[in-house]
């Protein structure tokens, strides 16, 4: 079926992008590509690769016969769309005109092979093929096509390629149309090369337009893009360079040794059709707003008052964008500006950069952040700028940090693309009433935005800006010395594996209180912090508390004040000057120990008195500010601030009296234990030795005199172990041990046997098994047999099952844990295992390596084989939530979704 559609442009010589018409209520129409069928055009380059020869031509052609005409066309074949766009193989004509056999005439198209029986239709164009190659017409010239180069880039030197053309008029052809007021433009320059640019129209900006799948174009955005593609793409145009958009040079900019700048993305310009300037004719639709900035380049030539009165025409009309009646400018006078008080009092809590600050308003307790008015900073990325970027954060940082301010909110900068909106103010601190821009400017340290003629929004005390800036340049200060200054090297951060930790302890215990600068408050008890005199980097944990968890991501909550927690410790320590001590490291690299303000104020304790923290009763013991932050958190309960909000004194003491059950809970009694063996036959166990007894302090001994005996006593001849008996044994490491034998063959000359002061079993000859000395006999074995307490690993035909092992190895094995005895099944202990190192374990007392595993798909919780379970509802509670984790993240066995469980 024959449909109609316009050319909105040409892709190839054999190539068409088909739009229909605009819908009743001016709705952007559909596209499609159609490819005419049977017939090949040259193909036209890209960055990557070079033109075709005659592909420009060929595509010209075509273009000058249908761009932004109307066609009748026929689909005889449907591909596969892109980008949503339909795809289709068909022919086209013109006025009754075909395009194939129209391209075929004049030789800018060839025949494709044919792969069926030709048709009259065919043969007749195989004929206007013959014709046009014996007439040379087109690609069929024997000379060849002109040589040219095309660029397909920016010119990689815009700032002397914009020195060059600028103010000049060159003839340029209109590629596409990225938004209203942003064009790519084919230059066609005087000695016949193609240059490439993208073109941003001058005075005027439209509203984006979506670039990516999932976002959405700003209103109006897809219409100014109609506007401007219906009348300009594909069409001949005059272009004026006009800028750079960094147009104003500052000192970041030039300089006694600046280099070229990088190149440009874009270009500011006019771009002028027959039918007069698009950015006038897209104000007075209503489809652009004007950029006041711009002013600067447009009023010699008159075009900010044509667009100002195109502007005007199109509020009269109330048109698209200026449909509604402004918002009330932030420009004015009056006490509010979005909801906020203008002016206000507070205390600066952070330093963003050079020239952002956040301050916490005295009377609203909001933090708001603040751009310094009419004030550019340096920019840490930029290597030049960096080190003055650090600089000027440090000025900010020494002279405003926990201090009161004063500030005034001068304007409000309006969010544009990935920058926020931000308000912008003059801020005022001490005795002096001293404006802190200047005072920044004035060192040399940033410089005053380059505002253009007709922005009003600019600090009140722009003049004194750009005067003390002008005095940091006659005196060479800062970034006017014209020095190019290396940054300061990327602080090492010595917190990031907990072998790199390790090494700096010892030193730092040695050392004591260290000068530091909170670099950020990561929780309540949870510090970032920098080192100045090594530049290094550590993560700190408050030894001895627990903070409330704060949320790490919109998915997660924060636990009850955790908030409020880390706001405190932000508003309170935040870049600010402080002491640490260092008392141990955490399995992630952390430190654990102290923070200190002003050399007296410990954080720990702050915290807890506030009611902003809890004691961890276990890690608090051995501090020797124990008694105070234990009086401290009994202050907080008895106020009932905070965390202790709800507290009942009488309830908790009834949780406390223990309750005789077979299967009830046991005391609670932190052992120091090492995991001396891990064994996995005839089922997953281990055994601990149980550490700061007199028995391991026995065993050493007795290691040290058994490797002695053994070294001047011989094997007695024709020794047979039994079942049962204590022995000494050999091991693999050729060390003799303490041994009971589970089993001995006589046929086979070997025994299997327990090693009972470490749990290790082995079968060993019965060469290297002895009678043990009586001597030996008196100390008990040391290791004790074990499993976790309230969960088992996964089962043994678990494809997961090897790794749950080599997991808990991993965590456990060969390691100093603390352990809690849940319960007692005769020998076997029930254990709840506690990495001391693991941060969790002092912000969650329920935090274990039993949940670890649990949350990583390792392991399920046990309830046939723990009928005591229910004796422990805060277990519970953590492993129903780890089990939930496990399965949210499919970790481990639930990979592929839920696994059936033990009831």
């Amino acid at each position: 079926m024959a449909m109609k559609a316009i050319v909105k442009s040409v892709i190839s010589g054999d190539s068409l992008l088909l739009r229909g018409s605009p819908g009743p209520q001016g709705q952007i129409p559909k596209e499609r590509v159609l490819h005419l069928a049977d017939i090949q055009a040259p193909r036209m380059g890209t960055s990557t690769r070079e033109d075709e020869d005659w592909a420009f031509e060929s595509r010209e052609f075509l273009r000058a016969l249908v761009v932004g005409k109307p066609v009748t066309f026929t689909s005889t074949h449907s591909l596969p769309p892109s980008d949503d766009v339909p795809r289709d193989i068909g022919t086209a004509d013109f006025n009754g005109v075909d395009l194939a056999s129209e391209l075929l005439k004049n030789g800018w198209a060839k025949l494709k092979e044919l792969k069926r029986d030709p048709t009259e239709e065919d043969l007749r164009k195989k004929d206007l093929e013959a014709e046009a190659r014996s007439a040379g017409k087109g690609i069929w010239n024997p000379h060849g096509p002109k040589a040219r180069t095309t660029h397909y880039m920016m010119p990689t030197d815009s700032q002397g390629f914009i020195t060059e053309w600028k103010g000049q008029q060159i003839d340029g052809l209109v590629e596409q149309v990225k938004d209203g007021s942003t064009l790519r433009i084919r230059l066609l320059m005087p000695d016949g090369d193609h240059q490439f640019v993208n073109i941003a129209l001058a005075g005027v900006r439209c509203s984006r337009v979506a670039s990516k799948p999932g976002e959405t174009s700003e209103p109006w955005g897809e219409e100014a893009k109609f506007f401007t593609e219906s009348r300009l793409l594909q069409r001949y145009v005059r272009v004026q360079l006009l800028s750079l958009p960094n147009a104003a040079a500052t000192p970041f900019q030039t300089g006694a040794n600046a280099t070229a700048p990088p190149p440009a993305s874009i270009f500011i310009g006019t771009v002028l059709h027959p039918a007069g300037n698009v950015a006038e004719h897209l104000v007075a639709a209503g489809l652009a707003r004007v950029v006041d900035w711009h002013a600067g380049m447009l009023a010699s030539s008159g075009g900010m008052e044509r667009l100002r009165a195109a502007e005007k025409t199109a509020k009269e009309k109330r048109a698209c964008l200026y449909a509604n009646a402004p918002a009330p400018s932030a420009k004015s006078n009056g006490t509010v500006v979005n909801g906020n008080a203008r002016q206000f009092d507070g205390t600066v809590v952070r330093i963003w950069s050079g020239d952002q600050i956040s301050v916490i308003d005295r009377d609203t307790g909001k933090e708001r952040r603040i751009q310094l008015s009419s004030t550019r900073g340096p920019r840490l990325a930029d290597p030049k700028q960096a080190y003055y970027a650090q600089e000027a954060r440090e000025f900010l940082r020494k002279r405003l940090i926990g201090k009161h301010v004063k500030v005034h909110v001068d304007f409000v900068r309006p969010r544009e693309g990935e920058f926020e909106e931000r308000e912008c103010a003059t801020v005022r601190y001490g005795g002096q009433n001293s404006n802190i821009a200047e005072q920044l400017i004035e060192k040399g340290l940033a410089t005053a935005v380059r505002h253009k003629r007709d922005d009003e929004d600019r600090s009140p005390e722009y003049d004194k800006l750009m005067a003390a800036e002008q005095a940091a340049a006659a005196e060479g200060r800062g970034l006017h010395s014209g020095k190019e200054v290396p940054a300061r090297k990327d602080p090492l951060n010595i917190s990031e594996s907990a072998h790199r930790a390790t090494t700096f302890l010892n030193g730092f215990k040695r050392t004591g209180r260290i000068p530091a600068v909170v670099d950020r408050v990561a929780a309540g008890s949870r510090f970032r912090i920098y080192l100045p005199k090594d530049n290094q980097v550590l993560t700190l944990v408050l030894s001895g508390i627990r903070a409330p968890r704060t949320a790490r991501n919109a998915s997660e909550a924060s636990e009850p004040f955790g908030q409020e927690a880390s706001d405190f410790a932000t508003l309170r320590y935040n870049q600010r000057d402080v002491e640490i001590e260092v008392h141990d490291t955490d399995k992630s690299g952390g430190f654990i120990g102290a923070l200190y303000l002003n050399k007296t104020e410990n954080a720990a304790i702050t915290l807890v008195k506030e009611g902003l923290a809890t004691v961890h009763a276990y890690s608090a013991e051995n501090l020797s500010w124990a008694k105070q932050l234990f009086d401290a958190e009994a202050e907080a309960k008895a106020a009932k601030l905070n965390i202790w909000k709800d507290y009942d004194e009488e309830a908790e003491q009834a949780a406390e009296v223990p309750q005789e059950d077979a299967n009830g809970p046991l005391k609670t009694e932190y052992l120091d234990v090492i995991v001396s063996d891990v064994r996995t036959k005839p089922h997953f166990g281990f055994s601990v030795q149980i550490l700061n007894t007199e028995g391991i302090a026995s065993l050493e001994k007795l290691m040290r005199d058994f490797s002695l005996h053994h070294k001047t006593v011989a094997a007695p001849p024709g020794f047979v172990p039994r079942g049962g008996d204590l022995v000494s044994a050999k091991f693999s490491d050729g060390q003799w041990y303490r041994a009971r034998v589970r089993r001995a063959s006589p046929i086979k000359k070997e025994a299997e046997v327990t090693f009972i002061d470490y749990g290790n079993q082995d079968t060993v000859g019965f060469s290297d098994v002895r009678p043990l000395d009586p001597k030996f006999r008196s100390l008990p074995g040391q290791a004790h047999e074990a499993r976790l307490s309230f969960i088992k690993l996964v089962a043994p035909e678990s494809e997961y099952y090897e790794e749950a092992v080599d997991r808990f190895r991993a965590l456990c094995e060969g390691r100093k844990l603390i352990a809690n005895v849940d319960h007692k099944e005769g020998q076997l202990l029930h254990l709840r295992l506690i990495d001391p190192s693991d941060p969790a374990t002092q912000s969650d007392p329920s935090s274990c390596v039993n949940a670890d595993l649990v949350r990583e798909g390792l392991a399920t919780v046990d309830k046939k084989g723990c009928r005591y379970l229910a004796s422990y509802p805060a277990m519970v509670k953590k492993l129903q939530a780890s089990l939930a984790t496990a399965k949210r993240d499919r970790a481990g066995m639930f990979e592929f979704g839920d696994v059936e469980e033990d009831d």
